[in-house]
Parts: C-alpha cells; structure tokens; sequence
C-alpha cells in the first residue's frame, strides 16, 4: 500500500514539475547583469500640510510630495525625494496645492541632491492639463531647485511633473477598450507586491490558437506617462473599424499589459516598484513579483495556444524620440521588419525623422527578454517627456498602422 502511495505522489510530483518547466521563463546570463533582490524603500507619509493659510497635499494615488515648507511671505518649497537610491534622475513630483484667498505665489521644489526633469503640468481637475510657460519658472537658483509663480486661492490646483495617469485610470481606460471591442479580453493575471491587479488585454478574433503573437506594455517606470500614451493610441489603432484592422485580427494576438508596475505608479516613486527596483533590470531571474506575473502569463499563454511571439514592443519616457532596437547581428523571426516599419514611419510623419539607435545584448530588460525567450523582435518604444502630446498620438497611431501592414503582407 506504501508502495502505490509513493508511486502516486512521485507521479504527481513528476507532474507538477513537468507542468512548471513547460510554462516558466528561462533564466538568462547577461553581460551587464543587475542586482534586483528588493532593497528598502522610504514610503512618503501621506498628509495634507498647512502652512499661514497655504495648504499642499500628497493623498491621491500617484502623487509625490514629502514636505512643505514656508521660506519667506510669499514663497513656499516642495521637497521632493525619490523612494530610495540610486536612482536614476527622474525627479517626479505631483501634489495639489490651494489657499484660504486668492495669491499670488512663488514654489519652489527643491530635490535635496538631485536635478529638476519635469516641465511642470498644471491642471484644475485632474483631467485637462496645461504645460507651464517657461517664463513662469526657472531653474536659475540651481539645478536641484525650480522655482514657479503661481496663482493659488480656494480652488485645489494640481501641480505634476507629468500628467496624473493612476492605476485607477489605468483600469478605466482598460475597462472602456474591453468594453467597446468584442475582440478584447481583459482579465487581472495577477498581482503587485503589494497587492494591486495586474491587468492584461487579450486581443484577437474567432480562435486565438496558432495566431502569431505581438506583446505589448507599459508603465515599468511609473513617471513615464508620455510613452503610455503613445502606448493607448497604439492600442486603440489596432482595434480600429478599417479593414487593416479587421484583416490583422483575423491573423494575429495581441496581448497587452498597460501598467506593469501600478504600485510605483501609485506610490508616486521616481523609478522602481515597492521593492525598490527598477523593474526593466529584472528580465532575467524574475526576482521582482510584477515580472514573475508577466513573464509566466505571457509563457503559459503563448504556450498553451501556440502562439509565436514575433515582437515585443516596451513604451517608455526620456528626454526625446528614440527607438532602442536591436542590432543586425541578432536576426529575430522577423528580422528586417524595423527598418521597414522605421522607413513607414519616416514617410508617414512629414518633417519627422525617426530616432532608431540600435544596441546590442546588454543589460536584462524586456527588449532583449522577447528575444532570447522567443526569437521575436524587440523594440523599446521611447518618447519624449515633452514631446507635444497630439504629436504623441498621431506617431503612434502610424507606427499601428505601419506595423499591420508590415506584419499582413507576411501572412
């Protein structure tokens, strides 16, 4: 009896292991490799602070504001500090800020060691944002501090390095594309550190078996809110009424994960997740709990249906324009695809001309991730923290568009 219990529990086990081997992420060796074992993070203490009259406040989701202080009469300092260092120098600040009458201020916002990034991006509601004028700031006194001239009274008025775009947006829009498009599935695939969904949209048409597959996300850094937007527009393009459209779901899956990492974005952090890591560092041994989510849901997807992923697209932020593609040297299963989609680009966008810079394997983020787990094509899709946000829409919309024709003509 022993004997045929043990059979049965080494069968199960065999199983088991079977069953993690063929659905779980390779681990990988890189020539820069990343130390993403958690590390401490200083979480900011929500309040609203006071000050003669004068009141700022970090308790929404995605804000960032660690102090506030008065200097002299009529000028007031914002400190802000990142969530825990090194870091790169994405100084992301977001507070509202208001006062008992109506005045006319200076702000300061000071990163004790650190450098100013953000244009500041005004906004009443939370909705509709204005960028600054840059005769109303300026970062003459140094570049650890900006100072603003502001108009404040009873009304609250946002202040943000980058428009406000929270997990709780991240699910409306998610909730509006799944709702509007009977090819889109959205489903939680699990979730954050600490807690919050990780949500994916699953897009495709009749049967999803044996289509190639495109992976698409977002959000892995949480100020980078330019790049989620091209992201959207990339998205809603897809699912466009045109017949290129309807032609390309006919043939192909699109999984898409918006915000990888809905705590960083909530907690308003500068760059990492809640453990403290930057989480396009972490495409090799999955240490981070947003990666281990998206990593095995993308392998067990693909798997389970036969799926053959041709290309992961990453959108991020920097300081301009720029693809980070791969170099020649790495032929993909669609290798000569991006500088075609590069050249659709150029030609759609009169006046425009593409930033490819081509690197080769380096470090373990997402680009090289779709092409040594899959064979696909990688392509880190940067846009500008400033670049006009119409402009924005419309490069990614032809980037959807150039990519559709590109990958149908394949079929």
């Amino acid at each position: 009896m022993i004997y045929f219990r043990n059979i049965i529990l080494f069968s199960a086990l065999v199983s088991v292991l079977a069953c993690k081997s063929t659905y779980t992420p390779n681990t990988y060796t890189f020539p820069d490799p990343k130390d993403t074992f958690s590390k401490e993070i200083e979480v900011q203490e929500k309040k609203t602070y006071s000050v003669n009259g004068v009141s700022a406040s970090n308790e929404f989701d995605g804000a960032r504001l660690n102090d506030f202080t008065q200097i002299n009469d009529n000028t007031y300092r914002a400190t802000i500090t990142p969530e825990n260092e090194p870091i790169n120098e994405s100084s992301y600040f977001c507070f509202d800020i208001w006062s008992e009458v109506e005045q006319n201020i200076t702000l300061e916002l000071h990163y004790p060691n650190h450098v100013h990034r953000y244009i500041p991006k005004l906004s009443s509601d939370a909705i509709n944002w204005t960028r600054m004028d840059s005769i109303l700031y300026d970062t003459l006194k140094g570049p650890d501090l900006a100072s603003l001239r502001l108009t404040i009274n009873p009304e609250k008025q946002y202040v943000c390095g980058q428009e406000l775009s929270n997990s709780t947006h991240n699910l409306e829009w998610s909730q509006k594309i799944s709702n509007t498009s009977p090819n889109v599935r959205l489903s939680t695939v699990g979730t954050s550190t600490l807690g919050r969904p990780i949500l994916c949209l699953d897009i495709y048409k009749n049967d999803p078996k044996n289509k190639p597959t495109i992976i698409i996300m977002s959000r892995l850094h949480p100020p980078e809110v330019s790049g989620y937007m091209a992201m959207q527009s990339y998205v809603e393009t897809l699912l466009e009424d045109t017949p290129l459209s309807k032609g390309f779901l006919e043939n192909y899956r699109i999984l898409v994960y918006p915000m990888v990492n809905p705590d960083g974005v909530d907690m308003g952090h500068w760059r990492h997740n809640a453990g403290g890591i930057d989480l396009n560092r972490d495409w090799s041994h999955y240490r981070q709990k947003e990666i281990q989510v998206v990593t095995h849901h993308i392998v067990k997807t693909v798997k389970q249906n036969n799926n053959e992923v041709l290309l992961g697209l990453d959108f991020h932020s920097t300081q301009e324009d720029v693809l980070y593609t791969m170099t020649d040297n790495r032929p993909s299963s669609i290798h000569g695809f991006k500088d075609i989609w590069v050249q659709g680009l150029k030609d759609g966008l009169p006046g425009h001309d593409p930033f490819d810079d081509p690197y080769d394997l380096n470090s373990p983020i997402s680009k090289w991730w779709f092409y040594l787990e899959f064979g696909g094509e990688g392509i880190t899709y940067e846009v500008g923290d400033e670049t006009d946000r119409e402009f924005v829409r419309k490069k990614a919309k032809i980037a959807a568009i150039e990519m559709m024709k590109l990958l149908v003509l394949r079929k």
